[in-house]
């Protein structure tokens, strides 16, 4: 009975002193995320005073009607958003099939190009950066929509995760039974396979969406004209050679956060459900 009492004891506390870790850490990963929404609403001088405050003195939207009213916001928001939204149904329909194919299905060459479409993901974007722009300026596709969704249609890293959960989420038998009742492979695809893959497909559509919305390098080089740039590209026009207008862009930024927060609030159920499921066994 003692012993079992200390070891309860020493177990509570190991959890406590995980838990405060955890607390620790993630209230310094928000403190960036709040300094940034707090100096949305700051006057400059507050701003740059020191001590730094949390909570704005004097609030003020000063930041947000100058951001919306002399530059087109709501235009590379909109931008962003078509852009992240294609290329997320992109990734997640070529994701879906191939994880599929490669998990249960069985024809001579799979290793290899399974290995192949694996060894993509560690070639860095800038190295194939350039021919993929000379490729969308031959199909006429800069500064539009199919342009920027050239380098942002397939994600290696989508197709395992999805094979992962086809493999240990989905059993042989089940995909027999439908073929011996006669159902064909696109019937079973669709009603069987793609309910089953909910929580992958929605684990990878956060991460092919977050993707899309963070992209820079190749949005930059597609989008050469003011209309046609998505937020993060417009987010660097704030800063310049010298200076930096810490009011506006915060407040850019605050907006920016809008749609990943809410998107992550819908799906973190799937999101947390796909990942966690990718490595188990039957």
């Amino acid at each position: 009975m003692a012993e079992g009492r200390r070891l309860r004891r020493k177990k509570q506390a190991t959890n406590l002193a995980i838990d405060v870790f955890l607390l620790i850490v993630s209230i310094m990963m928000l403190l960036p995320l709040v300094f940034l929404v707090a100096n949305a609403f700051k006057t400059p001088a507050e701003m740059l005073s020191w001590p730094p405050t949390i909570i704005p003195r004097d609030p003020t939207i000063a930041n947000f009607s100058a951001v919306l009213g002399e530059t087109p916001l709501l235009r590379w928001i909109g931008n962003s958003i078509a852009f992240a939204v294609l290329s997320t149904i992109a990734i997640v329909a070529t994701s879906a099939i191939a994880g599929y194919v490669f998990g249960k299905f069985r024809f001579r060459t799979m290793n290899i190009l399974f290995a192949l479409f694996l060894a993509t993901a560690i070639v860095p974007f800038e190295v194939y950066m350039i021919p993929l722009y000379f490729q969308a300026k031959s199909l006429g596709i800069l500064n539009s929509l199919w342009g920027l969704l050239l380098g942002y249609l397939v994600m290696s890293f989508g197709i395992f995760l999805v094979r992962q959960n086809v493999i240990h989420s989905i059993p042989d038998e089940l995909l027999e039974a439908a073929r011996i009742d006669g159902a064909g492979e696109f019937w079973i695809f669709f009603r069987i396979v793609l309910p089953l893959l909910r929580g992958a497909l929605g684990a990878l559509a956060v991460l092919a969406f977050f993707q899309a919305w963070t992209a820079f390098a190749w949005p930059m080089i597609v989008a050469t004209t003011r209309s046609s740039y998505t937020i993060e590209v417009g987010l660097a026009l704030f800063q310049t050679g010298f200076t930096v207008d810490l009011g506006r862009l915060s407040a850019a930024s605050a907006t920016v956060l809008i749609p990943s927060i809410l998107l992550f609030v819908l799906l973190r159920r799937n999101f947390v459900q796909g990942v966690a499921s990718t490595g188990l066994k039957e």
